[in-house]
């Protein structure tokens, strides 16, 4: 019989898990984004992208208190509304996630290309690709393993950053009057609320994760903690987001950021820290490449419960045998998606991250929405709960329409609908299906 330790997850490992599954490529150049729209006003999206992350998942940690399952928010949705919507919720989800995976590959290889400028952006994303396909065939045990040190790597990237910035600030290289504080409104915000309004996806879209933070949370040994281990992964999270950008802020003219560099390489390509550019840019392929591969195996996992729930065919339930005891199918259907993603790397080597990104944190924002809107038929909602979720309905609604008052947006918000409104179709055609036998895998 295994030790209660040995398969179970306390409230600080899965704290670290979720950091690990969090803190990414969404953060360290998807800031680029959101800087580049609000400027230094984008600390107020991310700290309102904060509070809509922490309704979400303070829900998600409230049902999996009550009723702890495997397939999390996909079969809380089934619960709530019946098959056609655990059948929605699972497959926006896997959608999201292959998007994620491309915007990933898509980010990691502009980081490497930081080294060698001249190598294809798909070269680079195919590589990475069989990296994480690597980590996932190691198992839940050893993906944890991993998934923890490079969660103590992004920690320490950060925080690398953040000691060499005041260096930077405070010593010989800077003066207090050279520093970007704020004069006026226009200094703050330059694009004024609509650019505020446009960079909130981004922002939400760093702390893309917590939705994997709770399929995990199943494995805690007492689920009553897994509130209190998301509140904790959720406020190291914002505090050590809110005060690397602002420093890099302070540092650097927003108009300076752009898509294509980390904003924290951005923030200290003026000084001369020797090797910080090398040593950072290491981190950011290590952290980027963490998201990359819990995406990987959260994606695989959920399409496994699908198929267990009879909406994804019997066959993605199999598993290897012998060496490999892992759901080998499942994992080549994700692997086939991350080939598209890596196709449309070498199509569209100019725009494709700003697209994918966009794309994939609405895909993520609209299964975070409809968690939001079920929550009441689930639990008893009351006091301050009621603020964050009507706060985080709005919030989500705020930055998905956002998305359409910046054009370099606009396609990802299309390419996110294409997708729901294809859906939708594949729902009514099963739903005929279903009325006409019990529910099985089909």
């Amino acid at each position: 019989m295994k030790k209660k330790e040995d398969s179970g997850l306390t409230w600080w490992q899965l704290s670290l898990l979720g950091v690990g599954c969090t803190i990414g490529t969404g953060f360290f150049l998807g800031a680029s984004l959101a800087i580049s729209m609000a400027g230094q006003a984008v600390l107020i999206s991310f700290l309102l992208a904060s509070f809509g992350t922490y309704s979400v998942y303070h829900f998600l940690a409230s049902f999996m208190r009550k009723d702890p399952q495997k397939g999390a928010f996909h079969t809380y949705a089934r619960k709530a509304y019946g098959r056609w919507a655990g059948f929605s919720s699972g497959w926006v989800y896997w959608g999201a996630e292959m998007l994620i995976m491309g915007s990933q590959m898509t980010a990691l290889s502009i980081f490497s290309k930081y080294w060698f400028p001249s190598v294809p952006l798909w070269i680079f994303a195919a590589g990475y690709a069989l990296l994480g396909v690597l980590v996932v065939l190691t198992g839940a045990k050893g993906f944890d393993r991993i998934e923890n040190i490079f969660g103590v790597v992004k920690i320490a990237a950060i925080l690398m950053f953040i000691i060499v910035a005041a260096i930077a600030m405070f010593g010989s290289f800077h003066s207090r009057d050279s520093l970007f504080f704020p004069q006026t409104v226009q200094q703050f915000i330059p694009h004024g609320g609509k650019g505020l309004w446009a960079s909130l996806v981004y922002a939400f879209y760093a702390f893309g994760g917590i939705e994997i933070m709770s399929m995990m949370a199943v494995r805690l040994n007492d689920k009553k903690e897994a509130p209190k281990s998301g509140k904790i992964m959720l406020t190291v999270i914002t505090s050590i987001y809110i005060l690397s950008l602002g420093m890099a802020l302070l540092l650097t003219s927003s108009e300076a950021f752009h898509a294509d560099e980390s904003p924290f390489v951005t923030a200290l390509d003026q000084y001369d820290f020797p090797y910080f550019a090398d040593v950072f840019n290491g981190a950011l392929i290590i952290a980027g490449f963490s998201t990359m591969a819990a995406s990987l195996f959260a994606v695989t996992s959920m399409l496994v419960t699908l198929a267990e729930d009879g909406d994804a065919p019997s066959f993605f339930q199999k598993k290897g045998q012998n060496i490999i005891d892992l759901h080998l199918p499942a994992l080549g259907l994700t692997v086939a998606g991350m080939l598209v993603s890596i196709f449309f790397s070498l199509l569209l080597p100019e725009k494709i991250y700003e697209y994918m990104t966009t794309a994939a944190g609405l895909m993520l924002l609209y299964n975070w929405f409809f968690i939001l809107l079920y929550a009441n038929r689930l639990i008893t909602i009351k006091g301050f709960s009621h603020i964050q979720r009507l706060g985080g309905l709005a919030l989500i609604l705020c930055a998905v329409s956002g998305t359409l008052l910046d054009k370099s947006s606009r396609p990802g918000f299309f390419v996110s609908l294409g997708f729901l409104i294809i859906l939708a179709v594949v729902v009514m055609i099963m739903n005929r299906v279903w009325s006409r036998r019990p529910p099985s895998p089909f």
